[in-house]
């Protein structure tokens, strides 16, 4: 089913495919929602930030969205509300998506001095949530000293209008003119002999999944380590490898660890990580939608070199292939193909619901790990001047890490569905042991913890 006419012209737009996932597997324990915080220098005045909230709103109409059922497919459709400045009073990254209440997907709050967006990802994915994010801290600092606002910053005041346009995934891989398909299938066999080798080494693995208690209310555990950006840097150069894949390689580690050492794991050996990759740089895009995709790397304990340094060399040589411009295009092809598919089209929503919930339990026990990297962000000038630190996090039906560098610091933000996040204090003792400065921020999560203090 394609809906007919242009976006503008209706004030709606069918979701695409990762949207569509996220409101099948949501459930009580994930509510797909991801929050981004800023620490500030002084505390925060709730009217001004309306003010600006008011303001950054009015430049992205696709924030105006709430979700509708339709008998085939989910749409987010334009709407009259209009969002409002809060106290942080719940849980992190507390369920925004309500079947019967629709509402608008994201919510901006605020404790003493610090800020945060939690977006429903159904709505926008980190990089495009960021982008709002950044005009806000910037048209609250404008307003907070309107000098600042006049100087422009590497994000200041962008001119387009984020309005509710069709998605990326149908501009880059729904639509395939006949002489590309040639040299499409050229390019699916050379990835398919690099897939092959990949897949070789992952059949008959067992995938290790972390378990635990589940927090009394089922929110969000997170915990925080800040650490100087340039050192951990300088560690995951010197073993040749990316930031990331250091840091999951440290990830793992820490799972391992936690779980008392690879005899620990038993016969599930094999720890495996799903990390996102923003396809805006490699397919240009503007739309602050949806535009990732995700790939799954893993690693076997007890079959050679363990060490963190080697690890991360063997994850990034499975992450590679996987994020050329040709394997992406493929695999998102791959996905729309199969979203075109009439015996699915003519599905009925709630149907297709059950389908995808149950694709998402199946893939859930192949991935012990999850890692989001934002990488660095920088603020216009006048904000920059007010935000000490910034973070991301992210709900998680299992272990989750998520990161974000900003001003020289590293902010590590570890969520988790559970009570007990042993791997978090052994990833803070990896990084103690090479010397790196670390300090540790955590939320409560049970009744001793909350003293009757709700946060």
């Amino acid at each position: 089913m394609r809906w007919g006419g242009h976006p503008s012209e209706h004030g709606w737009e069918r979701l695409d495919n990762a949207s569509n996932i996220f409101l099948a597997a949501r459930n009580s324990v994930d509510s797909k929602v991801f929050r981004l915080s800023a620490d500030l220098n002084t505390d925060v005045d709730a009217v001004l930030l309306q003010q600006a909230l008011d303001t950054t709103f009015q430049r992205y109409p696709l924030y105006s969205s709430v979700v509708r059922k339709g008998l085939f497919w989910y749409h987010l459709q334009s709407s009259e509300l209009r969002p409002r400045v809060e106290p942080d009073a719940l849980p992190v990254c507390a369920a925004l998506y309500k079947p019967d209440q629709p509402g608008l997907l994201f919510r901006v709050v605020h404790f003493r001095h610090r800020v945060s967006l939690e977006v429903f990802h159904a709505l926008s994915d980190g990089t495009g949530a960021l982008w709002f994010f950044q005009d806000l801290l910037d048209e609250y600092a404008a307003l907070l000293d309107p000098t600042a606002g006049a100087q422009p910053g590497p994000e200041s005041r962008r001119p387009e209008l984020h309005s509710l346009s069709r998605d990326s995934f149908s501009h880059y891989f729904r639509r395939q003119k006949r002489r590309e398909r040639s040299s499409e299938r050229k390019a699916d066999t050379e990835v398919q002999a690099t897939s092959s080798v990949l897949a070789t080494s992952r059949r008959g693995a067992r995938v290790h999944r972390v378990k635990g208690t589940y927090t009394p209310d089922l929110r969000t555990h997170l915990v925080e380590l800040t650490l100087p950006a340039a050192e951990v840097l300088q560690l995951a150069r010197a073993e040749g490898v990316s930031l990331t894949m250091y840091l999951v390689a440290v990830f793992f580690d820490s799972v391992r660890s936690a779980a008392g050492g690879t005899t620990g794991l038993g016969a599930a050996r094999t720890l495996a990580v799903s990390v996102p990759v923003n396809l805006r740089a490699l397919f240009p895009s503007t739309s602050a939608r949806n535009f990732f995709a995700a790939v799954t790397l893993q690693h076997t304990y007890g079959q050679g070199p363990d060490d963190v340094g080697s690890v991360a060399r063997g994850l990034e040589a499975q992450f590679r292939p996987q994020i050329t411009p040709e394997a992406l295009e493929i695999k998102m092809r791959r996905f729309a193909r199969f979203e075109r598919m009439l015996g699915l089209r003519i599905v009925p929503r709630a149907i297709k619901d059950v389908v995808l919930s149950a694709i998402n339990r199946v893939n859930n026990r192949g991935i012990t790990v999850a890692i989001s990297n934002l990488g660095r962000v920088t603020l216009p000038a006048g904000a920059e001047e007010r935000v000490k630190s910034m973070s991301l996090s992210v709900s998680a039906i299992r272990p989750q890490l998520s990161v974000m560098s900003h001003a020289g610091y590293l902010t590590l933000s570890f969520t988790s569905p559970f009570v007990e996040v042993p791997h978090v204090r052994e990833a803070a003792r990896f990084f103690r042991e090479q010397d790196v400065a670390v300090r540790v921020a955590a939320t409560a999560v049970t009744e001793n913890d909350l003293g009757g203090v709700q946060r």
